[in-house]
Order: C-alpha cells, then structure tokens, then sequence
C-alpha cells in the first residue's frame, strides 16, 4: 500500500506479509501490529547483500559524512514516521521516471523501490561537485526508480514545479532545492556582479538551472539541515 500522509509532517505505511518499506534509522514514531525491524544495506535488498557498486557507494559516503542509516521495517501492521519536526512531501512514482534526492531529505519509501548512489561527479564533472557544494548535498547523491512512494523532507514544506515546454527554464536556489523526477538536467549557473565580489550582493549569486521535462520540488526556506 503508498505511504499515506496522516498530516504535514508525519507519513504512515502500512504493511503486509512480504512487504518492507526502509526508513532514516530513528524516524518511526510509532507502530501497531507485528512489526520489527532490521538494518539495511545500500545497494542491495533488506535481507540482501549489497552490490560492489553500493559497497563503493557507501563508504564514500561515510568516508565524506554523508551517510544516513536506514532501517527495514516489515510484518504485518501501521507504522508512523516522522523526522525531527520537518514538513513531509510524498511523491508516487510511476516507474517511467527516476527520483534524485539527497539522503538526508529521505525519510521513508517502498522496499520494492531500486535505489542506488550516484557520485555528482558523473553528472558533469567538477560542475557536479560545485552543485553538491552549493545545495550541501557533498559529492554523493540517491536516485529511486520503479513504481512505489517516497517520503521527503523539507523545512516548510514542499512545492512541486513544473519543467517542460511551458517553462522550459526553471532556476533554484541551491539551499531551497529538495529533488526531482523525469528528465531533467542540472547545472549551475553563476549571476555574479561587482556587488557579490565585494560582499554586498543579494546572495542570489549562485543558482541552479533546471531544463529538460519532469518535475522539481523546492522548500520553502532556504535553510540547511
């Protein structure tokens, strides 16, 4: 069953025999019914042993401090999640299209979703670690496909906007940026003035520019977790 939202800041899964979802290790709340839960490794399934690729993954990760353990849930019950008081977005994914977000913006999703660890670097380069250096996601970022629901965090909750033929352009705030979904480019984008150079501009000086088709999620702060 989709992660359901019980109000803006807390999420509730409800599980069946063979079903899991994974969560932030200390995110749930509360649960009812026959439920434990397990530790779980990137890159493979709850149970699984993870592949070289999310062994990588992983210690990078933990070698730069951006690792977020996570916990398998499953059994038969309700479990409730939240997240330090954070407003939660849920985002379905229809297994045409590829989530990105960074791990500390995740909070909870469906087992059966593929996940997987993608250095920066791979998506353009030293501009790829400027991005990660400018929205403070580091070198590493996570990327979920197949069909199922996600659970994201923000500071003040989420807005969903559109990239596409009628906004072919959609520039954010590198602090505001939460994730997005579909076909969608990344890069950064510098509107530097004498201003900015002598420390007096709008602090607006580094964007990132959104092109391509699918959708971005922005919160409303610019604030840092």
């Amino acid at each position: 069953m989709p992660l359901e939202a019980v109000n803006g800041k807390v999420v509730k899964s409800t599980l069946a025999p063979g079903q899991n979802v994974l969560a932030r290790k200390g995110a749930m709340l509360y649960y009812t019914g026959d439920v434990h839960f397990i530790p779980h490794s990137m890159g493979g399934s709850a149970a699984g042993m993870p592949s070289f690729g999310g062994v990588a993954g992983m210690a990078g990760r933990m070698m730069s401090g951006e690792h977020v353990a996570m916990m398998a849930a499953e059994g038969q019950g309700e479990v409730f999640y939240g997240h330090a008081g954070l407003y939660v977005e849920v985002i379905h994914l229809d297994g045409s299209s590829m989530l990105t977000v960074e791990a500390d913006r995740l909070l909870v999703h469906d087992g059966y979703l593929q996940s997987s660890i993608v250095a920066l670097t791979s998506q353009g380069g030293v501009r790829g670690a400027v991005r990660g250096a400018m929205t403070g996601q580091g070198l590493f970022t996570t990327q979920l496909t197949g069909q199922g629901s996600v659970a994201v965090l923000s500071h003040g909750g989420a807005i969903p906007l559109q990239v596409g033929p009628q906004h072919p352009q959609v520039v954010v705030d590198p602090q505001a940026y939460v994730c997005h979904i579909g076909n969608i480019s990344v890069d950064i984008s510098a509107n530097v003035g004498w201003r900015d150079a002598v420390g007096r501009g709008s602090g607006e000086a580094i964007q990132l520019k959104m092109t391509g088709t699918g959708t971005v999620w922005v919160q409303a702060s610019e604030q840092k977790f």
